[in-house]
């Protein structure tokens, strides 16, 4: 699986792929001998032009073509937005059971989830973030019998998990460095469910059993780890919101497509998502606060109370400018979006300013308002056109905003927000 990986990156994606790392036996769901992952450094920018050469389209196309091998669940992903929060980019959403519902039946409505959140338009990528079921040796011990040999349970458990599992001993140091002492059992010596009666268990009368007279064994399917959050038991989805919906709308559908499974589970964000939930409800007031601070600074400026009124209406209009380019470029409300939405109202108060000073002196040389207003526009044309070209400018990759460079997330929605 690993030289298929390999292969397609170095293969399908030559032309944008520079190095690829891959580890055996771990990942971001978990160690096993079933998991594995590949860390793919990608070329520098200026080699990969075009929007088809992005991390995100690279990652979506290896999503795509790797999830048809049907050996392995394979998927790729972006590294986070903030490091340390979370795995991968997209939000991360807690599964979790209630009312004592056991780890099959919530097993049967994360898969009951998956499947909605796969057909939802707002969604892409949604899988669930641990590994299969894995064959698993259970060992049933005839408590009763063992007591009845003289062995103590305690004794019996920690023979067990000792020979075949390990048990930490004390440390060492070797050449200045500390070093653990675990001891464990010959492999030879177990590896067959047939090698448990190769070992004894030392009775009260120091008597040795073999396990074969009391314990039998018999294989089962198990996770390889029980994850739990918030105290209960609990799966991990990850996902990323579609092209043209924002990680907001992504959120909502989750959301609702959980409260809309059967009674028996609950759900909770964390990582990222969870900062980006808390956090959702301050973006209108914020741009409330942004407004209010620039009419008292107007108001303390002209020393009037109605006369800010006339900057601070020009702001729905540049508001509307910058929505209405966001949309059609198919931009989604991220915090970029957000960050541009407050530099127009800077940029709209700004240039009204300058023409309602240039308005207030043609008043008080006697010009009536219209007139004042039209000519107060007509002076300070021109240098507003000048400076808001220089502004857009210097947001844009000129003459294409969305070009595709390391700055092209900030400086488009910001650059196209101006432009109206």
């Amino acid at each position: 699986m690993r030289r298929q990986v390999t292969d397609w990156f170095l293969t399908k994606e030559k032309a944008n792929t520079d190095v690829i790392f891959t580890v055996d036996g771990f990942s971001f769901s978990g160690s096993g001998q079933n998991a594995g992952m590949a860390f793919v450094s990608l070329k520098n920018w200026s080699q990969r032009k075009g929007d088809d050469n992005t991390a995100q389209a690279i990652a979506l196309r290896a999503t795509k073509e790797l999830g048809t091998i049907r050996d392995a669940t394979l998927f790729a992903m972006t590294p986070p937005s903030v490091d340390g929060l979370g795995q991968s980019n997209g939000f991360t959403f807690e599964l979790m059971a209630s009312g004592g519902t056991d780890r099959d039946s919530l097993m049967k409505l994360r898969s009951q989830l998956l499947a909605a959140a796969n057909q939802s338009s707002e969604l892409q990528s949604v899988r669930a973030n641990d590994l299969p079921q894995m064959p698993q040796l259970q060992v049933d011990i005839d408590n009763n019998k063992a007591v009845s040999l003289g062995l103590s349970l305690s004794d019996v458990t920690d023979t067990l998990s000792s020979a075949w599992g390990g048990t930490y001993v004390n440390d060492f140091i070797d050449r200045g460095r500390v070093k653990k002492v675990y001891i464990q059992g010959e492999s030879d010596a177990r590896a067959v469910p047939s090698d448990l009666g190769k070992w004894f268990v030392r009775g009260s009368d120091n008597s040795m059993t073999p396990f074969s007279a009391f314990a039998t064994t018999h294989w089962q399917y198990g996770p390889e780890s029980l994850v739990r959050y918030n105290g209960s038991a609990a799966f991990e989805i990850q996902g990323e919101n579609a092209a043209g919906f924002s990680s907001g709308a992504a959120m909502d559908k989750m959301e609702k497509l959980a409260d809309s499974l059967p009674a028996g589970s609950t759900w909770a964000w964390s990582g990222i998502s969870l900062q980006e939930k808390l956090a959702s409800g301050q973006a209108m007031s914020l741009y409330a606060i942004s407004i209010l601070v620039v009419f008292l600074c107007l108001a303390a400026l002209y020393e009037s109370w109605s006369v800010p009124f006339s900057v601070i209406m020009v702001i729905p209009l540049g508001l509307l400018g910058a929505a209405l380019a966001a949309t059609l470029r198919g931009l989604s409300n991220d915090v970029y979006f957000q960050v541009a939405l407050l530099t127009t109202i800077g940029l709209s108060s700004k240039n009204a300013i300058l023409i309602v000073e240039f308005a207030e002196s043609a008043v008080d040389e006697g010009y009536s308002l219209s007139r004042a207003a039209i000519r107060a526009a007509q002076t300070r044309l021109r240098p507003i056109v000048m400076t808001s070209l220089a502004f857009i400018a210097g947001c844009c990759r000129w003459p294409s905003p969305p070009a595709p460079e390391p700055t092209a997330a900030w400086r488009s929605a910001p650059g196209l927000s101006a432009a109206p």
